[in-house]
Order: C-alpha cells, then structure tokens, then sequence
C-alpha cells in the first residue's frame, strides 16, 4: 500500500505540478489511517491514537511495529511505577500498605521481565498469540497491585493506566491472529 501511494503520488506530482512534500503527506494520511483503523478495534481508542500518534517510528509501522511500539509504552509505565513504588517505599508506609507495595514492586518487575520480553520476542518471531497473553497479563497485574491495597491505593493513576495500555496492546496485538 505504501509503494503505491507513494507511486501514485508521484505520477500525480509528475503531471500536475504539486508541492514536493506533498507526497510524504499522502504516506503519513494512510499510516495515520492505519493507526485508526487500528485504534478502533481497541477498548481505548483515543488513548491509543495518542500514543500511536505521538510515537515517530508509528509513521513507518505496521500492525506489528505499532504492537511494538504499545508494548514499549506498557514498558515506560512498568518503570514509572517502579519508580513510584520505591519512592513510597523510603517514605516508611504503614506495615499493611508496606506489604501491598512490596507486592505492587514484584508485580511491576513480573511486567517488565516476562510480560513485555515475551510480547517483544513473540511480535519479533511473528507469534502475536504469546505477545496477546503477555499484554493481558499486564492487564492482570496492575488490576491485582491496585486490589492489593486495603483503603485507598496510592497507585490509583500508574495501575489504571497500566491497565489501559496494555489492554489496548492486547487488543491491537489480536488484530494479529
């Protein structure tokens, strides 16, 4: 589809005299189609497109790199919990919420060491199904950390948006299988 455009395009430009970059226009409308298409076949879709969106290497991908790409986001925010896990860690919680944040810690640390290297290798050995089960476990972990807390979870932000984006990976990833 690319090479097509990107042919048409050029023969339109060779006969009615066009901007130069008005072919580059044209790719990036139907990877921004794809992005849509895509998108809309996920639970989140608006999220999806902005982090599509947003992401450079999404202009050149396809379902697999944009699969790629969420799994990279699912990666960022395992991280960003970590981070956040660790800092409310050194600030000496109460024992029950000490606890919950332990469990959270190795929740996050399952995501990032088996959840996202699975779907990484799976997408890259073209095996959508191992990378589907990895982005909804991740799913399963956030929903598992914020149910770990008795009260109010200091994690509400970083396990609903784990949760989300990885739920939006899963479903872009099945558009695989």
């Amino acid at each position: 589809m690319k090479t097509l455009s990107l042919i048409f395009c050029t023969l339109v430009m060779a006969t009615i005299s066009m901007p130069a970059g008005t072919n580059c226009r044209v790719i990036q409308q139907n990877k921004a189609n794809l992005i849509e298409e895509t998108c809309e076949q996920t639970p989140h879709r608006d999220l999806c497109i902005q982090y599509l969106s947003s992401d450079p290497r999404s202009t050149d991908a396809d379902v697999t790199g944009l699969a790629l790409i969420m799994v990279k986001v699912i990666k960022t925010k395992a991280n960003k919990a970590l981070d956040k896990i660790h800092q409310l860690l050194q600030e000496s919680p109460e024992p029950g919420q000490k606890e919950a944040l332990s469990s959270c810690a190795d929740r996050y640390k399952a995501i990032l060491e088996a959840d996202v290297a699975v779907a990484i290798a799976a997408l890259q050995k073209g095996n959508p199904k191992f990378a589907e089960d990895g982005a909804n476990d991740a799913a399963i972990e956030a929903t598992s950390c914020e149910n770990s807390f008795s009260g109010k979870s200091p994690l509400t932000n970083e396990n609903n948006a784990m949760h989300d984006v990885a739920a939006t990976t899963g479903a872009i990833v099945r558009q695989l299988l």
